[in-house]
């Protein structure tokens, strides 16, 4: 997914001298092939994230297009208050790149793993949030970010993200993909977590369920339209999301349902009130903070066993301490 998007940028760069790229001490092999074909267009500022959000800010109020790099939880946390200020209140056509987003990191440890990112950036006015699910989306959702004027945050894994589509990739700014089509329960999730979804739905169908799974590449302004008849269509909704629960996906989900009065069977899965625990592989944080395939496929069942008066909406989120 990264190396997309630096191959995006690149033919970006080739095409618009406007565009810049920003970074803050990290990405340097990878910039490689772009530092050395546009030299005067590559900045790094070293570990200092405020400060190169502010100077991006300042580069697009003279008309360039940066595109600032660098470590996700970093990114929205560290340079929260230069994000709203100079990005966001003055409408600055800057380009957010967050690199590492959930717990890809997995053996930096919880400074490293992101999982509130969404939850900050979706609070902010004119912010646009793309969080694609494999290296095509990103690449493609990279020359959507350079051709909105204005706010942008591309949150993006690392290059060991699989593939999930089969060469018929087509992002489209605010639409999510239906991947697969059902009828017992709706997954709906973005970003990396989303082949994991797939994995588990796969298991899921072999045992007789039929699974709709949604991909949310867009979550600001997120897909009213696909979210609600999937809830009118399917018996329940689940969220899938390597983020917390609140504020995130899940939170998105259940406000569209609530504030348009449908009532449905729904659960959001992600860390609940808690930090992510653990170290090792991907993998393993995967198991460890109960978003491996065996806890998709354990939450889906749940909620289609469910037996509830159909009229109540159940919030059943992920309770591991």
């Amino acid at each position: 997914m990264r190396n997309a998007f630096i191959s995006a940028l690149y033919d970006l760069a080739a095409e618009d001298e406007r565009i810049l790229a920003l970074v803050a001490d990290n990405g340097a092999i990878v910039y490689d092939k772009y530092r050395a074909a546009f030299p005067q267009r590559f900045i790094n500022f070293g570990i200092a994230e405020a400060n190169m959000v502010a100077v991006a800010a300042g580069l697009a109020a003279c008309g360039k297009i940066p595109f600032a790099y660098t470590i996700a939880g970093f990114l929205t946390m560290r340079a929260f208050e230069q994000v709203r200020n100079d990005v966001c209140l003055q409408k600055t056509n800057v380009k957010l790149v967050g690199i590492g987003v959930g717990f890809v990191y997995s053996d930096l440890g919880p400074t490293h793993h992101t999982v509130e990112d969404i939850a900050l950036m979706r609070t902010l006015p004119g912010m646009t949030i793309f969080s694609p699910a494999d290296p095509e989306e990103a690449r493609q959702a990279t020359y959507a970010a350079a051709h909105i004027n204005g706010p942008v945050y591309l949150r993006l894994a690392t290059s060991r993200t699989p593939s999930i589509y089969d060469g018929n990739c087509r992002f489209e700014p605010g639409k999510g993909v239906t991947l697969r089509e059902g009828n017992d329960l709706t997954i709906i999730s973005t970003g990396n977590i989303v082949h994991e979804v797939l994995k588990s739905t796969a298991q899921l169908e072999r045992d007789g369920l039929s699974i709709r799974v949604i991909n949310m590449p867009t979550l600001k302004p997120a897909d009213t339209d696909i979210i609600l008849h999937a809830a009118h269509e399917t018996d329940a909704v689940l969220t899938v999301e390597e983020h917390t629960i609140f504020g995130g996906l899940g939170t998105i989900v259940a406000e569209l349902l609530m504030e348009n009065g449908i009532s449905t069977r729904f659960k959001r899965l992600g860390l609940n009130g808690r930090f992510p625990q653990g170290y090792g592989t991907y993998q393993e944080m995967k198991e460890i903070n109960g978003l491996s395939q065996n806890h998709i496929c354990a939450a889906a069942r749940h909620l289609i066993e469910v037996r509830e008066d159909h009229g109540e909406i159940i919030e059943c989120s992920n309770t591991l301490a």
